[in-house]
């Protein structure tokens, strides 16, 4: 069965950084869409961005020029390099991918921007 493990969550004041992980099992994350989503409490689950198989990058509108995907292929681990965090920026992020018609996400990691 597909598995992804996010890791990289924390704690961090606004303005901070993190980069989370997720690593993936039985899947090749070059041969399919790799994506991160996060949900907020009462919010429903956001896509944040997207790397395609063809390498192409689609972000949301929020996160826009301070978060950046990316993948390591021989890893077979995706990044979400994120920057100038912000406290909107708090969520469990999940890493998700579609496998045969099939959606697979991560048990997710959290981010807490706070002062």
């Amino acid at each position: 069965q597909v598995q992804l493990v996010e890791s990289g969550g924390d704690s961090v004041q606004p303005g901070g950084s993190l980069r989370l992980s997720c690593t993936a099992s039985l899947i090749r994350i070059d041969v399919y869409d790799m994506g991160w989503y996060r949900q907020a409490p009462g919010n429903q689950r956001e896509m944040v961005a997207i790397i395609r198989r063809n390498g192409t990058t689609n972000y949301a509108d929020s996160v826009k020029g301070r978060f950046t995907i990316s993948r390591d292929n021989p890893k077979n681990t995706v990044y979400l390099e994120m920057n100038s965090l912000k406290l909107e920026d708090t969520a469990v992020y999940y890493c998700n991918t579609r496998f045969l018609r099939v959606d697979y996400w991560g048990q997710g990691t959290q981010v807490t921007v706070s002062s």
